[in-house]
C-alpha cells in the first residue's frame, strides 16, 4: 500500500506541476480551470483505461496472425501510440465542439491537449513506477523509474498530443479550407509518428545499447520539446500582437483608456494587474477574447453574426469593468 501511494505521489504531484507550468504559458486568456481539469480527468481515466483495454485487444488480435513476441513489439511501438493519441485527442474534440467559445487560438489547442495529456501520464506513469519500479525493484526501482519516466520523459505525452490541438484549432481558425480539411489530420498523424518514434527508439536503442541508446531517445524526445516550446512562444508573441492592434480601436473610442491598453498587451503589466481584484482580471480576460474575436471577424472565421454579437457584448463589458480597474 505505501509503494501504491508513493507512487501516486511521485506521479500525479508533477503532473499537476506541469500542468500548472503549461497554464502559466498562456498569458492573455486564461482558459476556464473547470474545463481544464476536465480535459486532465478524461486523460487520467477514460483515455488511459480505453488505451489499455483497446491496444490489449488489438495485441490479442495481431498476436493470432505474427506470434506474440512480435505482437508485443507492434503493440508497443505501433498500436499504443495509434489508440493514445486517438483517445486523448477525442478530449479535445469534444472541448472545441461543446465550447467553441474557449476555442480561441491555436495556443488554446495545444494548451487543451497537452493537460489532456499529463493526465493521461500520471496515471501511465503511476502504473509503470508501481507494477514494474516498486513491485518488481522496490524503492531503488520505483526511483529509477521516476527519473526515467517523470523528470527525463515528463513532457513527452504533452508535446506529442499538442500537435493534435494544434491542427484541430487550425481547422477551426484558419480561412483557408483546404487547411482547415488537412490541419486536424496532419496534426493527429504526427501526434502518432513522434509517439512511435519514441517508442520505438526506447525499445530498440535503448534496450540494445544501454545509456547510448537512452542518451539518443532523450535527445530526439527533447528536440521535439524545444520545437514545441518555440511554437508556444510564437503563438503568444502572435496574442500580443492581436491586443496591439486590434485594441487600439478601443482606446480611439474611449471603451477602455491607453494605460489600459498598454498593460494588457504587456506580459508584466497583466501578472500585475490581474492579481489586484477580480474585476482587474476579468477585464483583462476580455481583453484578450475581443482581440481575438475582432481578429475572427475580419479573417472571416465562424459565425459572422455571433461573432459581431459577442464582439459587442465584449465592449459593452469592458467600458461598465474599465472604471474599477486601476490603471496605475
Amino acid at each position: 500500500m505505501i509503494g501504491f501511494i508513493a507512487a501516486a505521489i511521485l506521479s500525479f504531484v508533477p503532473a499537476f506541476m506541469y500542468a500548472a507550468i503549461a497554464y502559466w504559458l498562456d498569458r492573455f486568456e486564461k482558459e476556464p480551470r473547470l474545463l481544464l481539469f476536465g480535459a486532465f480527468l478524461w486523460g487520467a481515466f477514460v483515455a488511459t483505461l480505453g488505451a489499455i483495454v483497446w491496444t490489449g485487444l488489438a495485441q490479442a488480435s495481431l498476436a493470432i496472425f505474427i506470434g506474440e513476441a512480435s505482437a508485443e513489439i507492434a503493440g508497443t511501438t505501433l498500436l499504443a501510440p495509434l489508440v493514445e493519441e486517438s483517445l486523448k485527442g477525442i478530449a479535445v474534440v469534444i472541448i472545441m465542439l461543446a465550447f467553441p467559445e474557449e476555442f480561441d487560438s491555436r495556443l488554446d489547442g495545444m494548451l487543451y491537449a497537452a493537460i489532456t495529456a499529463l493526465g493521461f501520464a500520471a496515471t501511465e506513469n503511476l502504473l509503470y513506477l508501481y507494477f514494474f519500479g516498486y513491485s518488481e525493484n522496490g524503492v531503488g526501482g520505483l526511483i529509477s523509474l521516476f527519473i526515467l519516466r517523470v523528470i527525463l520523459g515528463g513532457w513527452g505525452h504533452a508535446v506529442y498530443t499538442a500537435w493534435i490541438g494544434l491542427g484541430l484549432a487550425m481547422s477551426r481558425l484558419h480561412p483557408n479550407p483546404l487547411i482547415r480539411f488537412i490541419a486536424p489530420f496532419a496534426g493527429w498523424l504526427l501526434a502518432i509518428c513522434l509517439h512511435a518514434l519514441h517508442n520505438t527508439m526506447a525499445v530498440f536503442l535503448a534496450g540494445e545499447f544501454g545509456l547510448t541508446g537512452l542518451g539518443l531517445t532523450l535527445l530526439v524526445d527533447w528536440s521535439s520539446w524545444i520545437v514545441v516550446l518555440g511554437l508556444v512562444i510564437w503563438e503568444i508573441r502572435r496574442e500580443q500582437q492581436y491586443i496591439a492592434t486590434y485594441l487600439a480601436e478601443e482606446v480611439a473610442a474611449g471603451i477602455i483608456s491607453p494605460a489600459h491598453y498598454v498593460a494588457a498587451k504587456s506580459f508584466s503589466g497583466q501578472l500585475r494587474n490581474r492579481i489586484r481584484s477580480k474585476a482587474a482580471s476579468r477585464f483583462y480576460e476580455a481583453c484578450a477574447e475581443l482581440a481575438h474575436k475582432k481578429h475572427h471577424y475580419i479573417n472571416g472565421v465562424g459565425d459572422q453574426r455571433n461573432t459581431i454579437a459577442r464582439i459587442n457584448q465584449l465592449r459593452r463589458e469592458l467600458a461598465r469593468l474599465a472604471p474599477e480597474v486601476p490603471t496605475a
